[in-house]
């Protein structure tokens, strides 16, 4: 028998991608949604990136980037660059998790704001190196900026609906869902 643990885990993993497929239907359906409009946050990203603050057990880094790769190919954008600065940037956050466990929100919104960043102008200088042509960056800008409005709310939901809470310093991420 599996124990709960590992359930919860594997209904998380299974939870990430149904939402990232989610995500890539609604993106794909035939409406003119984005024509001379504010462009949408990246929702995937802010999930993922809440989801690895508080539980990182939860977000498999390689199922992220094979989650964002596949995006990136269906949206037919340049692949394997967003799946490379999200790897990049969750392994950041996961570095600077055990440390923002205890600090109030306003720091971690700061910490996610400043990761979101460093990915967009890293992204846009690689690209830029290698002459691909890019959004232009004010568009590139607003989406980062509505992203980083709707993390609170990913953030409320992740944790009052999905139950998915920071862990406390010195749990187990294995006791912890057990008791």
């Amino acid at each position: 028998m599996t124990d709960r643990v590992t359930l919860l885990r594997w209904a998380f993993w299974g939870l990430l991608i149904v939402t990232s497929a989610g995500l890539l239907f609604v993106k794909l359906l035939p409406l003119d949604l984005n024509a001379g409009r504010f462009p949408g946050p990246d929702l995937f990203m802010a999930i993922v990136m809440a989801w690895m603050l508080r539980r990182p057990d939860y977000v498999p880094i390689l199922l992220v980037a094979i989650l964002i790769f596949l995006t990136d190919l269906l949206h037919h954008d340049i692949p394997a660059i967003g799946a490379l600065m999200a790897v990049i940037g969750l392994e950041v956050l996961r570095r600077r998790e055990a440390g923002l466990r205890e600090q109030p929100f306003m720091i971690e919104w700061g910490v996610v704001t400043a990761v979101l960043l460093a990915m967009l102008l890293a992204e846009r200088i690689l690209l830029m190196v290698f002459f691909v042509e890019q959004i232009p960056f004010g568009r590139a800008l607003l989406q980062f900026i509505s992203t980083i409005a709707v993390y609170p709310a990913v953030v409320f939901v992740s944790v009052f609906v999905l139950g998915v809470e920071k862990l406390q310093p010195g749990d187990d991420p294995v006791r912890s869902q057990a008791a």
